[in-house]
């Protein structure tokens, strides 16, 4: 049975109060979300929305040909499904998971309910929102302007961000899929970022072995999405 301090492993509900998150336990599940698999298609409503714990989500946006580029990631920080409670519905980008994990599910027209109701979830969601839109303007700046090795860079400390580990299991081709670039091209970044001691990769594993490292190799663009991350999403922002 689901307990409220079960749901605050995900850090967006943790910033909920104790009454909030007692109101909602008993309309959550905990999912297993496989690679690869859809949340979300482009132009149809989702029926749930969720919060994952230590998957990772990529929201793409996908070409008629069929190519398709990363605009953000969500982990344990967030929500997939914001469509939902902006009053949009649907949304032309897919939800695909990318590092399988496991996510609290809550049914959409629940969450949607408690938006409505305009307390602190609507604020957090909102703030969540803000935050969201900053990382994908954010990620179509780098891809503009910035070098391929530090948009994989931005990538890396990204999903690290994400995740409870310094490990992603990641092939080189699905890299290229997320960032919207050539396969050949991420593997030459990826080799400049192992020759420099930055990461360790073999058979779609990567290790980062120097964060501080690859911190310090990344663009601006990585420390403008955390940080407003940071400044939006703590508890004085949404009390």
């Amino acid at each position: 049975m689901l307990k409220t301090e079960d749901l605050q492993q995900n850090s967006l509900l943790r910033l909920l109060t104790e009454e909030e998150l007692t109101h909602l336990l008993p309309s959550f599940e905990k999912v297993t979300l496989t690679l690869g698999q859809s949340l979300s298609e482009s132009g149809k409503q989702m029926s749930h929305v969720y919060f994952p714990l230590d998957a990772i989500v990529s929201l793409l946006c996908v070409m008629e040909d069929g190519a398709s580029t990363e605009i953000a990631v969500v982990g344990y920080e967030g929500v997939v499904g914001v469509s939902l409670f902006m009053g949009g519905e649907t949304t032309p980008s897919r939800a695909i998971v990318q590092s399988a994990g496991q996510a609290y599910r809550l049914k959409g027209q629940l969450l949607k309910n408690e938006f409505y109701r305009a307390g602190s979830m609507q604020r957090l969601l909102l703030r969540y929102t803000q935050a969201l839109l900053t990382q994908m303007a954010q990620t179509a700046v780098c891809n503009r302007h910035h070098s391929l090795d530090k948009q994989l860079c931005r990538w890396l400390l990204l999903s690290l961000d994400r995740l409870h580990s310094n490990e992603l299991l990641m092939t080189h081709e699905l890299i290229a899929n997320m960032l919207g670039v050539r396969r050949e091209g991420v593997t030459e970044a990826a080799g400049k970022l192992q020759r420099a001691g930055l990461i360790s990769y073999n058979r779609g594993h990567i290790t980062v072995i120097d964060r501080p490292g690859l911190e310090a190799r990344v663009c601006e663009c990585y420390s403008v999405v955390k940080n407003e991350y940071d400044r939006l999403l703590n508890h004085h922002a949404v009390t």
